[in-house]
């Protein structure tokens, strides 16, 4: 189809103004709904993730450790995967960092990785799957003189 003069072509309510007030009215509200601790962990850290299941009218805590292989999103849509191998078969879950159903995420050891995702531990087979190399902390060695000959 060709173009069409009878359409309009300046919608007044999406000005630039108009998309600034709304994403600042989003921005507003959304800051109410993040999680008031924040949690540092990177992607290559082993964690534990407590997560609240409801079943019926209860409520109790489910633990799901793993591997965190990748984050994604920003501000209140940021999530999470971890992957874990249980009963020989992988399995992965994806969280949301600003969830009210994660209780808390506990880091259990910081790996050191050089990529953003771990999408090749899919591949690997048995204790491979879920090694990642741990951070070495940072040691600095003291500066003793050494004892002179007496």
């Amino acid at each position: 189809m060709g173009f069409r003069p009878s359409t309009p072509l300046l919608h007044y309510s999406n000005t630039p103004f108009q998309k600034f007030m709304n994403q600042a009215l989003l921005d507003k509200i959304e800051s109410e709904q993040f999680r008031k601790k924040a949690v540092d962990f990177g992607v290559g850290d082993s964690v534990r993730v407590h997560t609240k299941v409801v079943e019926g009218d209860k409520e109790r805590i489910q633990i799901f450790a793993g591997v965190v292989i990748g984050r994604r999103g920003r501000g209140l849509n940021e999530m999470f995967t971890v992957r874990r191998i249980s009963y020989g078969e992988g399995v992965e879950r994806v969280f949301p960092v600003h969830s009210p159903r994660v209780d808390k995420v506990e880091v259990e050891r910081k790996g050191s990785v050089r990529r953003a995702k771990l999408t090749y531990l899919r591949k690997r087979l048995g204790k491979g799957a879920t090694l990642v190399k741990e951070r070495e902390g940072r040691v600095v060695a003291s500066l003793t003189p050494v004892a002179e000959k007496a």
